[in-house]
Parts: C-alpha cells; structure tokens; sequence
C-alpha cells in the first residue's frame, strides 16, 4: 500500500502532559504553575445550548442518544487513524476498524499525503495565561507550507464555513495558546472533514485572525455564566 512518510520535528513545550479534570460542567485542566483553566470545548459549550436541547426534544432522547453517540465514535475512530498515519505507523487500520471509518479516512488521506508535512505538535495539551484557557490540539504542522492548526472533522453531510463556526474559534484559541507557548506564530487553521458516503473531502482554510474577536466574545460570556452559575 503507497504511503507517505511525514517528517516530525516536535516542538518541546516544557511538559509532556495536563492534568485534566472532567465534571457534569465540562473539562478543567491544571497548567504546571498550578492554575486551572476550563478547555475551550467546555467554554464554547455555552453556545447553541438551546437548539441542542429543541433537536432533542424533537427527535426524542432515544434517538439522540443514537446520533450522539455515532457521532462520537465515527469522530473518535478516524481521529486515532489519522493519528497512527502520520506518526508513521504501518499498521494504520486496527483490526476492528469500521468499514465506513476506513471509507472516511481514504477520502481525506490524499490531502494528508499531498498537503501535510512537518509534524511539530501531535495531540499535545496546550494553555493560555493570556486567554485563560487550556485544551489537546489535534496536530500543529505545515499545511501548503504554512505553519498551522489542523483539526480532522466528520459529518454525516456536506456543511459550509457558516455552519462551522465553532471549529474556527477553537482553531484560534490553539493557535493563540500554540504562540504563547511556544514562541512560534500560527496563523492559519484547516479544518479536513471527512463526510459519510461523500466522494470528496471538505478542505476550509481561515486566517486566525478572523476568528479572535469570537472566541474572546465566546471567553467573556462563558465568564459571565459561570460568575452567575449558568455555565
């Protein structure tokens, strides 16, 4: 089988790991000098809360359930394949891999082979004192050359850049906490996702600096919530 070998040239970030803490009101990781800041996940929960609980409801807990947890495990198992290819590993597939899964990530492997290269951060924690905030960044390298955060998303349809905002806020809080920790600017991110039983991959690029005044937006009224007790 042709594959291609990425070259890894990892940034040290003066730990290997966060302590991460999960509660019923979201994800609290413990940065080395002791503060603790929630994930960014858990601070763009607060948006869409609403509409989550209106498709809920009518669609029925049981069948919500279901989705949710398809979902998941879709999102989950081509995240580990995608993973183990660019850490190089020949045995990509596990041995339980879903067909579909495996249909999923074939459709994004050429973009990973053609546009993907120098692998500096690879599911790595990274905090921001500046942001207050912390999270695992799913892979910061060189995309088309340029420096930057790349995250593999899945879906069960063909979405657009409107509808994905999320993933771009939290593309730039990474890019954010990957500076400040680092030193190195990041200021694109890439969003690959991977559609079920769709031919093509969805490839968006964004500047960074496009999303920083959302996800400041997002920051301030996570705050306010918590200061109330409604995060």
């Amino acid at each position: 089988m042709n594959r291609k070998i990425f070259t890894h040239t990892p940034i040290d970030l003066g730990y290997s790991d966060l302590e991460a803490v999960t509660s019923a009101s979201g994800r609290v990781y413990k940065t080395p000098t002791g503060k603790s800041y929630p994930s960014i996940t858990t601070v763009l929960g607060v948006r869409g809360k609403d509409a989550l609980h209106e498709w809920r409801a009518r669609v029925g807990e049981a069948e919500a359930n279901r989705v949710s947890r398809h979902a998941s495990a879709r999102g989950t198992a081509l995240h580990l394949v995608a993973e183990r290819y660019i850490d190089n590993e020949e045995k990509y597939f596990s041995d339980t891999e879903m067909p579909h899964v495996k249909d999923m990530f074939n459709v994004i492997k050429p973009i990973l082979d053609l546009r993907v290269d120098n692998i500096y951060l690879q599911e790595s924690p990274l905090y921001s004192d500046h942001l207050g905030l912390a999270g695992r960044v799913d892979l910061v390298a060189e995309f088309d050359g340029r420096k930057s955060i790349i995250d593999f998303k899945t879906s069960s349809r063909v979405k657009t850049v409107s509808e994905i905002d999320n993933y771009f806020i939290q593309m730039a809080a990474y890019a954010i906490m990957c500076e400040e920790r680092t030193g190195v600017p990041v200021d694109q991110g890439v969003i690959v996702m991977a559609v079920e039983s769709h031919p093509e991959p969805l490839v968006f690029v964004q500047k960074r600096d496009v999303w920083t005044t959302a996800l400041l937006e997002i920051i301030n009224e996570y705050n306010t919530k918590k200061l109330f007790g409604h995060a």
